[in-house]
């Protein structure tokens, strides 16, 4: 059982701030957001405090295609997301026949208590828009 969260400044502002965006944001971004915001909060503190709310399931994250790792906060049911790669624009998607896949391969193979990660990454209808007239 994990031990509940202590409240503090840092992760009051970093959740405050998270709540008005609904993109995936690194811990490079989020500082910098912060930072305009007027918040005096060091890089190695925002790194520690997101993961530590990523761990009690306070965020999900995404693995970038540099790499890093980004954060956001997300509906507490299990879902998925679809990524845009231009933009970054996010939608929570659920997929009952990936849980199915899963629990059937899991089972097939004697697991269970099955755990899955999807990400589904592509370009939004607005950027392939925009994508296509650059393009002509």
């Amino acid at each position: 059982m994990s031990t509940p969260l202590r409240h503090t400044r840092q992760r009051a502002a970093i959740g405050a701030y998270l709540d008005t965006i609904d993109e995936f944001r690194t811990a490079q971004q989020i500082h910098t957001g912060l930072r305009a915001c007027g918040q005096s909060i060091g890089l190695t503190t925002v790194y520690r405090c997101l993961q530590q709310l990523s761990s009690a399931g306070a965020l999900d994250w995404i693995s970038t295609a540099d790499g890093e790792i980004a954060y956001r906060k997300c509906s507490s049911a299990h879902h998925h997301h679809l990524v845009c790669r231009a933009c970054g624009t996010t939608v929570e998607i659920s997929g009952p026949m990936v849980e199915r896949w899963a629990e059937a391969e899991g089972a097939a193979h004697g697991f269970r208590q099955i755990e899955h990660t999807l990400e589904l990454s592509g370009v939004c209808l607005q950027c392939s828009e925009g994508l296509t007239a650059f393009t002509q």
